[in-house]
């Protein structure tokens, strides 16, 4: 394990307890974690995005304020749902947001995950061509926006203003942002075809598939299959693959309290019509938890770690539990905290 980040939902709203009443609050408090994650030696902060739901939505806006206060850490994005995203103003704001941070964003991208609204995606103008589906058109638009950051020209020049027969690309172009895209794999097919296509492989808590063996197992073998279709491939550079865990470690009773009652096994459900299998949560004392990470092939086979945290407990919460996890958790699966600029 090469890397940990933390990723955040930005859950926000005046639930019991909760430090994150207001929208505001939650994309500010986000920032700061950052910062306090960066102190830590923390490898990246990420966020995921979800639309028409109290949590974070637009996330370039959060990143370059990300940026602007921190200068080592990786700051992600897991994931983009494509099916909502218009790909050549997203290819701009990407770009303006990597070049902010000294070239340290990590895009995670999908097709995306059940969102609350029916037709969200049309809401925002995008229906998929007759014949297709949703998740054809958001890889229509991953191949669109994959293309503009690659520099590709995308537009035709206006003879008064730009010359005749050129082809434009978006401004401003971040060299690199293309190796720094991941596609969010929710089973082993897309896994090969995100391979395929040159993006790293970001799985998270759930996949859409269950075979009845236990989630990191079946984890394993999408890492595994990735890795050989990339190998096939004959890509030049070596993929990252990353796998979120909820990971809580008890130490005061304030920790008892919300999770005492341990973690338990993974957990099979139907999500998007499909029958889905879950992860489990990593909840207890420090050293128990290390051993049971040390165990979970899926995490020693990928480089990144990332952590879900419970966002709405608020800034000093999280980052005492960022802490515990890197001086007693991490480094028994072989990291070492990111200190250096």
């Amino acid at each position: 394990m090469d890397r940990i980040g933390f990723l955040s939902f930005g859950h926000h709203g005046r639930s019991p307890g909760s430090r994150t009443t207001t929208a505001g609050e939650a994309l500010r408090q986000t920032v700061e974690l950052a910062v306090a994650a960066e102190e830590l030696g923390i490898d990246g902060a990420y966020v995921r995005v979800h639309h028409f739901a109290r949590q974070i939505a637009s996330p370039f806006p959060l990143l370059a304020a990300m940026a602007a206060r921190t200068s080592r850490i990786e700051l992600g994005t897991g994931i983009i749902d494509m099916r909502y995203e218009n790909p050549l103003y997203m290819a701009e704001a990407a770009a303006t947001t990597d070049l902010l941070a000294d070239q340290r964003l990590q895009l995670g991208i999908s097709r995306g995950s059940p969102e609350p609204a029916l037709d969200g995606a049309a809401r925002f103008g995008h229906v998929p061509a007759e014949g297709t589906t949703d998740a054809d058109m958001a890889r229509k638009h991953t191949a669109l926006f994959r293309d503009a950051i690659a520099g590709a020209g995308v537009a035709e020049s206006d003879p008064r203003q730009a010359g005749v027969g050129l082809r434009l690309a978006v401004q401003p172009q971040s060299p690199g942002l293309g190796d720094r895209v991941w596609w969010g794999s929710g089973s082993r097919d897309t896994a090969v075809w995100a391979a395929r296509q040159g993006m790293n492989l970001m799985s998270s808590t759930l996949l859409l598939e269950d075979t009845g063996v236990p989630f990191d197992q079946l984890q394993l073998e999408q890492i595994l299959l990735f890795r050989e279709a990339w190998g096939e491939a004959g890509w030049d550079r070596t993929p990252r693959v990353s796998v979120s865990r909820s990971v809580l470690p008890i130490t005061t009773d304030e920790d008892r309290r919300y999770f005492g009652r341990g973690g338990g096994g993974d957990q099979v459900g139907v999500l998007d019509g499909a029958l889905s299998r879950f992860g489990r949560t990593y909840a207890g004392e420090p050293d128990a938890i290390a051993e049971e990470l040390r165990r979970d092939v899926a995490v020693r086979a990928a480089d990144t770690l990332l952590l879900t945290v419970p966002n709405q407990l608020g800034v000093e919460y999280n980052a005492r539990l960022l802490e515990t996890i890197a001086r007693d958790v991490a480094p028994a699966l072989g990291w070492s905290p990111n200190l250096v600029g």
